[in-house]
């Protein structure tokens, strides 16, 4: 299908680019969202008299986005999840929940389809992803994820995590808090079995 854009498109065109695009993205996406009009006669005279107007609001839209800039860059983009002994995430972190952090932590309202982080991330560690706050101001931003906040701030000063060693550490805590718990047990059986026996 033919469209006309009335706004910047990223990988597709600028205002008043007329382009092909697959009939669903147009259907679903541009036309609904005023991102674009249909390629007819009578939507090019729409557009010319309004092309100053789309081109004033597209100015004012990046001027707002290069306003949020500094709050995205000083954001703390740290995601506390529940993770394997390798590392493996049981879950992921997607782009809607680093568009969530966004809102809680900087205030700033941003849509999933904005963080183009690609596929979700599936394991610990520091990840660089963008956010588009607008076409033309993409925000690199760093995504930290680990299990508690000691180790987030392990990587946030440049360490790596070494789970072999942790999961060894945690086994022989366990191991040496097991046998107390035990003993406790044979003792109420002991009295049970006296009680039961006066």
């Amino acid at each position: 299908m033919k469209v006309i854009l009335t706004e910047k498109i990223t990988k597709l065109g600028n205002i008043g680019d007329t382009v092909e695009v697959k009939t669903g993205y147009a259907r679903n996406y541009l036309l609904p969202n005023k991102k674009a009009l249909r390629f007819t006669k009578e939507n090019i005279a729409l557009f010319e008299a309004q092309k100053a107007e789309l081109v004033a609001r597209h100015e004012k839209a990046k001027k707002d986005a290069e306003s949020k800039v500094e709050a995205v860059k000083n954001a703390k983009l740290h995601m506390i999840r529940q993770a394997g002994d390798t590392g493996q995430l049981y879950g992921s972190v997607s782009s809607r929940d680093i568009a969530r952090t966004l809102k809680e932590i900087a205030g700033v309202l941003v849509e999933s389809s904005q963080v183009m982080l690609g596929s979700p991330i599936k394991s610990v560690g520091v990840f660089d992803t963008k956010i588009a706050l607008h076409p033309d101001v993409i925000v690199d931003v760093k995504v930290y994820v680990a299990q508690t906040q000691d180790e987030i701030d392990a990587l946030v000063a440049g360490k790596t995590l070494t789970f072999g060693s942790k999961k060894v550490e945690e086994e022989a805590t366990e191991a040496k808090e097991a046998p107390v718990a035990t003993e406790n047990k044979e003792e109420v059986k002991e009295e049970a079995t006296e009680e039961v026996a006066e």
